[in-house]
């Protein structure tokens, strides 16, 4: 049974959040500030967190930095900041989704099941995916640059195994959100963008010059084919 971390300082949404998690099959830790989030993590080592932004003393977003610099757990934000800055921030800190409150509990469901499917295996045509020195072990979803492991969350493995599997070809950004949510959610494809320059930083020598990762102005996004 997968286990997932509900934090927030709302009883009553930790308790509905709870509710839909575990009659989805899910089992349910949970946390109501920052401190007891990264101390039950540590202990419990769930699947995934749903973390809400707005916690007293120690916010969320601070602990999205130590959860991220610690693990890949999956972070799926949860926040009443309807500001776009807020939900980039905590994707450019490598939180995977957000859903913004007031909140329907069957969507916060549907968003972490999507982002857990993330950490299953990729489903593609060969178990290793070589682009010039990079390797994609999909069974592991394990990425190297040479000899340099690269530590990727599961949104972004999936983002950049989506696309070296098709070196060369352009993929818009609802393509790419299609990919990794299952729908596009054409409203926010800025996602896309924020998981971009989160992999560039960690894939890339030059992230201002990408050899691997290239942006196509005004569609979108394309893997570099090293073999033209």
């Amino acid at each position: 049974m997968r286990k997932v971390m509900v934090v927030d300082d709302e009883p009553k949404i930790v308790q509905l959040a709870r509710d839909y998690l575990e009659h989805a099959g899910f089992a349910v830790v949970v946390a109501h500030d920052g401190e007891a989030a990264l101390a039950t993590a540590r202990a419990q080592k769930p699947d995934l967190v749903v973390l809400d932004l707005g916690l007293p003393e120690l916010d969320g977003l601070d602990v999205a930095r130590t959860l991220r610099r610690e693990s890949n757990v999956p972070i799926v934000m949860l926040t009443g900041r309807s500001e776009e800055s807020d939900k980039l921030v905590g994707l450019e800190i490598g939180a995977d989704d957000y859903v913004t409150k007031p909140f329907s509990p069957k969507e916060l469901v549907a968003r972490v099941r999507a982002v857990l499917r993330r950490t299953e295996r990729p489903r593609a045509d060969t178990e290793i995916v070589r682009v010039g020195d990079l390797t994609l072990d999909m069974p592991r979803m394990r990425a190297t640059v040479g000899d340099r492991v690269v530590e990727l969350t599961p949104t972004e493995f999936q983002l950049v195994a989506t696309m070296a599997g098709e070196p060369g070809r352009v993929f818009t950004r609802a393509q790419l959100l299609d990919a990794v949510h299952g729908v596009a959610f054409e409203s926010y494809e800025r996602a896309i963008d924020a998981h971009v320059k989160n992999i560039r930083h960690k894939l890339e020598s030059d992230p201002a010059r990408p050899r691997y990762l290239l942006t196509v102005y005004g569609v979108g996004y394309r893997f570099a084919d090293l073999d033209e």
